[in-house]
């Protein structure tokens, strides 16, 4: 699938997008005729509505869409994008009623709603382009289209065919497309590498544990993201019911966020020296599935009591971030599909995200916002530490009691991380649970945005 805008000069359909509020004053300073034609079909400027205005020969003319009302628009980013379906294929330009502020971002929006997962079922629908708008980077809007393709494509994959090993050639994919280097430690070898939680989680399944390691760039700021890379969860011995596994193949959003985001950083030739390390495990149930108060050394010598297997995920992130912090990259960035906690307290759109940098957390969310990223800045509450610390073992994996549970799986995951260096950790939910304006139902890009355009200002570009 192509994912670009058409270039300026295009010969398109002029759009006129129209705000409720606008409809009557447009269409009374228009011919009868197409004053005619608007009250003849209703026209009211809702969002996700259009009209094609034909010419006297019966070729289109003029394009409709809706804008809303100021109100609506702050509920639903990406309002363009949600006519795409109404519309003819064909090209289009927009001729007038987006802010220029606005454009980037609805461009984008355009983009993103013409998304379709056809992996498994043949899609030859064609969706109307748009010609890039005057002032609009059309290769940054790409990219941006072009990441979140990726992540979405990476996380609609059902298990069978996105294991460790298809997540592996995923990330190939990527270094060979950006022509750079990648490293792949698996099976037993997590053992000698010192990798010992990542192995454990991952040793029950006959899909072999494995460690992916990107590099690219040879200047700049050391950036180095984490991303969680659990192929399906069946929680292990404490399995899941299966009202909640049936969604477990996006438990490695978090890995699939990352990608999305090095393409963006890659693709952009940003100056960085970036990294990308996803431990990518099934955990599985085995006769050698760790078990309920084991007790697991971590490549850092802390100790973790095991009081639930379905708190996995944190177990080899903690093992890829002390890898991390090795290197004492300027920042780390872990993102990972990994409470429910998260997804109670801000629901499924917001990404919750930790931070003790408060430069770090402002320029996020500024950049969240030109981004329509929309992110939620959480604490590191150093007093629920205490919850995290079992006394038989240096940490718990799952304390008890139901309460602060992002906040408790945030604080263990900063223990692995050296306390000079700069992390911000997301708590991603992975999945558009229903479709909005840009936005298909299924697998979603959440953060990384926010991130990217962050990142010029954190780190000083």
């Amino acid at each position: 699938m192509t994912v670009a805008l058409a270039p300026a000069g295009t010969k398109a359909v002029p759009i006129h997008v129209l705000g409720a509020e606008d409809v009557a004053l447009w269409a009374g300073q228009q011919s009868d005729r197409i004053r005619t034609w608007v009250e003849a079909n209703a026209f009211k400027g809702g969002i996700g509505s259009a009209l094609m205005i034909p010419d006297a020969a019966g070729h289109p003319e003029i394009a409709l869409v809706g804008y809303g009302t100021p109100a609506s628009r702050k509920r639903d980013r990406f309002a363009l994008g949600a006519a795409l379906p109404k519309l003819a294929p064909g090209t289009y330009r927009i001729e007038s009623g987006i802010a220029e502020g606005d454009l980037e971002q609805e461009s984008l929006g355009w983009l993103l709603a013409s998304y379709g997962f056809t992996r498994y079922r043949d899609n030859t629908s064609q969706h109307p382009t748009l010609v890039t708008p005057d002032g609009v980077d059309a290769t940054r809007v790409s990219i941006l289209a072009e990441a979140e393709f990726l992540t979405r494509d990476l996380i609609n994959t059902p298990a069978s065919d996105m294991g460790p090993a298809e997540l592996e050639s995923a990330a190939r994919g990527l270094a060979e497309k950006h022509k750079t280097k990648i490293r792949v430690i698996t099976g037993d070898d997590l053992l000698q590498g010192n990798f010992p939680m990542i192995h454990t989680v991952g040793r029950a399944s006959d899909r072999a544990p494995r460690l992916i390691d990107l590099n690219w760039g040879s200047r700049g700021p050391k950036i180095t993201l984490v991303g969680k890379g659990v192929c399906f969860d069946t929680g292990g011995l404490n399995i899941k019911p299966g009202s909640s596994m049936g969604l477990m193949k996006k438990d490695m959003g978090g890995a699939a966020n990352v990608l999305g985001l090095a393409h963006m950083i890659m693709a952009s030739g940003l100056d960085v020296r970036l990294r990308v390390l996803i431990p990518a495990v099934e955990n599985s149930v085995s006769s050698n599935s760790f078990r309920p108060q084991d007790i697991l050394t971590s490549r850092k010598g802390l100790t973790v009591e095991i009081n639930n297997t379905d708190a996995e995920g944190r177990l080899v992130l903690a093992d890829a971030l002390t890898y991390a912090s090795e290197d004492h990259p300027d920042l780390i960035v872990s993102m990972a599909t990994l409470t429910g906690a998260a997804r109670v307290a801000v629901g499924p759109d917001l990404a919750p995200y930790y931070t003790d940098n408060d430069v770090v957390a402002t320029s996020l969310d500024l950049a969240a916002r030109r981004m329509a990223d929309p992110v939620w800045r959480m604490p590191f509450h150093d007093p629920y530490e205490t919850m995290i610390e079992p006394g038989i073992a240096d940490l718990d994996n799952a304390p008890k009691g139901g309460f602060a549970g992002s906040i408790t799986a945030a604080l263990f995951l900063r223990r692995f991380v050296s306390a000079e260096d700069r992390y911000i950790h997301f708590d991603i939910y992975g999945w558009q649970p229903t479709a909005a304006p840009g936005r298909p139902k299924g697998g979603a890009l959440q953060g990384a945005r926010a991130l990217f355009a962050a990142f010029p200002d954190m780190m000083d570009l």
